[in-house]
């Protein structure tokens, strides 16, 4: 199959999955320029910091002021994620590094991050 058919294919298929998913009153419709961050996003962080960046019991609520990118800027989430951080804020304990992550994956998945906290007006 050529590249051209499996990015029309794949544009198709998240279209129907945002549009789903956007059916839910705690979801956003996410543009196609996210959709590798979203992928990326809830392959990697979600089960800790929510699908919808609401927290979970594991780890804390990206759509919390602390991350706002006037208090936590793009360069903490890189040093979160490929260093592992001390817990500073919350309760959660020490978050390790998140294996497999690169520098490349995560300007994608903060791209999302940012967007979805300005359409959610933490920004």
């Amino acid at each position: 199959m050529k590249n051209s058919t499996k990015l029309i294919l794949l544009s198709s298929l998240l279209f129907v999955l945002n549009t789903h998913s956007a059916s839910n009153e705690n979801e956003i419709t996410i543009p196609f320029s996210y959709a590798k961050g979203q992928v990326l996003y809830e392959s990697s962080c979600a089960s800790c910091h929510g699908k919808q960046l609401t927290g979970t019991d594991k780890g804390p609520p990206f759509l919390h002021r602390f991350y706002k990118p006037s208090h936590h800027g793009d360069q903490t989430f890189y040093r979160a994620a490929l260093l592992g951080v001390k817990a500073h804020h919350w309760g959660f304990g020490d978050m390790p590094s998140v294996l497999g992550m690169t520098k490349v994956k995560l300007k994608s998945i903060v791209s999302y991050i940012r967007y979805y906290q300005q359409h959610k007006n933490l920004f």
